[in-house]
């Protein structure tokens, strides 16, 4: 069997022509974490001159400006353009030209009744494809269908990686479940988790994503009974047997997701200290504005400066809330989605193991049956190789759909970070410059009736 067909066996539902080889080695991939970096080299167009009098220039004779950096908001925007311009170059799926299968999660609703209490989310579909019967639906899914869904992708595509879903419990005390804020955060959660699976090249091919974004009443028990061999193989693999060597470049893989969670945890749990430091610094700070509001109603003369530092204190407040609403609900989801992402990746690293671990057990038993009776290869060593095979192909080339998904998510996530800093500081140095000019204000005031 050639390694093209069992990929189509593996890949359930994958159109012709999209294979998934092809990808570039893990060793060629830049490691982000990594400290070193290589150095910047002046491009053709560009001449230098070190020590002399020639001015920094291209070759066409333009002038390149080499004075005070870019205002925030240029540096804000070119860093937009520069993500739009690497997403249309590295990831066709991601154009909307080329996308014909739009989905979308919002509308959150609570339903009570005598047994439960749950939330729903409306699934809005959009699509051009012939597997679709409508070219439209909305239908209303609770979270444990989108678990049914991965848990199906999972089983019947076990060589791809299944975009993860936000955490099902929350600790007691800590958050509530039902609160407008949590409901938010794991609608937004469940969006994104929809769309990496509507957006990739096999998984959105698949029977139960049809089912799930088109049926009016989700049967979760019966499903479609589309586990694949495949899928039960790499299940029941590598009965003891142990693996003799992982290939050099997933070795890479599981390094680099190691580091990688490291680095997340990290930074997770200092921003949840820094956030906890937040809430008690905007509780004393608004205790602190209050003194200043109460001392003003009692103290005529200095009654403008303390009302304007009151007012201060109040902006300062204001601001700091919402710089602590962003990091809640923007920052800290994705950490944690990407923590999530690496435990699936390291899963399917596991059964991409197994599948080689059962190539080499049934290999090593036939040629030890070959050397005794001289039998030829049996067909079932073959498959496994093609299943291993098509295993490596469809690990790769979903490793650097992730790398490239993770890229973008990052950069948007950081440029938003620093943009969402420098409003909250411009905010906070807007509200002292204004007691400044209210503090000298008065001192001419005070300066002028002395005259008088």
């Amino acid at each position: 069997m050639s390694v093209k067909a069992a990929r189509g066996r593996m890949s359930v539902g994958a159109p012709r022509g999209l294979a998934s080889s092809g990808q570039k080695p893990i060793a060629e991939i830049i490691h982000p974490l990594s400290a070193a970096e290589e150095p910047l080299s002046p491009g053709p167009d560009v001449t230098i001159t070190v020590g002399g009098d020639k001015e920094v220039g291209m070759t066409n004779g333009t002038p390149v400006e080499t004075s005070s950096p870019a205002s925030a908001s240029s540096l804000f925007n070119r860093l937009q353009l520069d993500d739009d311009l690497e997403a249309d170059v590295r990831d066709p799926y991601a154009s909307t030209e080329t996308r014909d299968l739009f989905v979308t999660v919002d509308d959150p609703k609570k339903h009570v009744s005598t047994m439960e209490t749950y939330i729903t989310y409306r699934v809005s579909t959009k699509t051009t494809r012939i597997e679709f019967d409508l070219p439209e639906y909305c239908v209303r899914r609770r979270y444990q269908d989108f678990d049914w869904l991965r848990i199906k992708l999972e089983d019947s595509q076990p060589t791809h990686l299944i975009p993860p879903l936000p955490e099902k419990f929350v600790m007691k005390g800590v958050v509530d479940r039902f609160s407008e804020e949590f409901v938010e955060t794991r609608m937004k959660a469940l969006d994104k988790f929809l769309k990496r699976v509507a957006d990739h090249p096999v998984l959105s091919f698949n029977p139960h994503l049809n089912t799930f974004l088109s049926a009016k009443d989700l049967n979760k028990r019966q499903g479609l009974a589309l586990l694949t061999k495949v899928g039960e193989s790499v299940k029941h693999v590598a009965g003891g047997y142990k693996l003799r060597a992982r290939p050099a470049e997933f070795c890479a893989m599981g390094e680099y997701l190691d580091t990688f969670t490291q680095k997340l945890g990290t930074i997770d749990r200092i921003a949840q200290r820094i956030l906890k430091e937040q809430s008690e610094y905007l509780t004393e700070l608004r205790e602190y504005g209050t003194v200043y509001s109460s001392w003003a109603g009692s103290e005529e003369e200095l009654q403008r400066p303390l009302e304007g530092v009151a007012s201060s204190v109040t902006t300062c407040c204001g601001a700091l809330d919402v710089q602590s609403e962003n990091m809640s609900q923007d920052f800290l989801p994705v950490l944690r989605e990407y923590i999530l992402y690496i435990e699936s990746m390291k899963n399917v690293l596991r059964k991409r193991d197994q599948c080689q671990a059962e190539y080499e057990g049934r290999l090593e038993a036939a040629i030890l049956r070959k050397q005794e009776d001289r039998t030829p290869m049996p067909v079932e060593v073959e498959k496994c190789q093609d299943k291993v095979e098509c295993f490596n192909a469809d690990l790769k080339a979903d490793w650097e759909r992730w790398q490239s998904n993770k890229r973008q998510d990052f950069k948007q996530l950081l440029t938003g970070m620093a943009d969402k800093n420098i409003n909250y500081y411009e905010k906070c140095q807007a509200a002292w410059e204004s007691l400044i000019t209210l503090l000298q204000d008065k001192q001419t005031e005070d300066k002028a009736s002395e005259t008088n």
